[in-house]
């Protein structure tokens, strides 16, 4: 089998070393009561998700750079294709970010991560 696409396993919850296992425990980032709830380590391969004390301090940079890269798509959509209701998009914004506000920090911590684990084949993986 081939190694695990980084890309993958951030858009898909699974861990950046096997590609199979959990990241969260829940699928998805709406679950009221768990949505920020870690597998401390991938159900799959063992590898540890929290490296560190700390370590996700720098998913925060991620997630405002994810934050930017939507204000700024966004209004480029407004400013394109619906000039004439920008007062739509200074009143969208904020909902739309608080919605979104979930999804982003699950995106950003599985980014992190993803940044420091190498992805191994699978054959690799198997103990």
């Amino acid at each position: 089998m081939a190694k695990p696409s980084k890309l993958y396993s951030v858009l898909f919850n699974k861990c950046p070393r096997c590609g199979v296992g959990d990241f969260f425990i829940t699928k998805s980032a709406y679950n009221l009561k768990n949505f920020d709830k870690m597998n401390k380590r991938c159900p799959h391969c063992g590898e540890n998700l929290v490296p560190e004390p700390g370590f996700y301090q720098g998913a925060l940079y991620m997630s405002y750079s994810f934050y930017v890269a939507f204000m700024v798509i966004y209004f480029l959509i407004f400013v394109n294709f619906f000039e004439p209701y920008l007062d739509y998009f200074l009143m969208s914004i904020i909902p739309v970010l608080i919605i979104l506000t979930p999804y982003f920090y699950r995106l950003a911590r599985r980014s992190w991560l993803a940044l420091f684990i190498k992805p191994q084949d699978q054959e690799a993986v198997k103990h």
